[in-house]
């Protein structure tokens, strides 16, 4: 086999949860083959260059076999070589104000405070 369904194959290397997520995320132009938008039923082939924004995660992998069925993880991670860039690594937890429930209304000067660290109002 030379050719396989891109939502098919998506699916069969783990890429997505489903093949109808797939065809969705295809359908959406979430996924691009060779940096052209394809439809779910365009043909993937060895050497091609996937790009899918699928699950909110953009994966760039080059085609190095073509299956059709769904196989075990270790075997669907052969049949792509992955060019994802490392995501960025996750910074501390952002600093929030939190005010005791039932402290009441915050004072004038706890709205300076709040201000001071760029909190609006709205924000507590």
């Amino acid at each position: 086999m030379d050719a396989t369904r891109v939502d098919r194959w998506l699916w069969s290397v783990r890429l997505a949860k489903t093949r109808a997520d797939a065809a969705t995320a295809c359908r959406g132009g979430h996924v691009r083959v060779n940096d052209r938008p394809v439809k779910p039923a365009a043909p993937v082939r060895v050497g091609d260059t996937v790009r899918a924004r699928v699950y909110d995660r953009n994966r760039i992998v080059e085609v190095s076999r073509v299956i059709e069925k769904r196989v075990g993880a270790p075997i669907a991670q052969e049949c792509y070589v992955d060019h994802t860039p490392p995501e960025p690594p996750r910074g501390e937890a952002p600093v929030f104000a939190r005010r005791d429930r039932g402290a009441g209304r915050p004072t004038k000067r706890d709205r300076r405070m709040l201000d001071q660290l760029g909190l609006s109002r709205g924000d507590q």
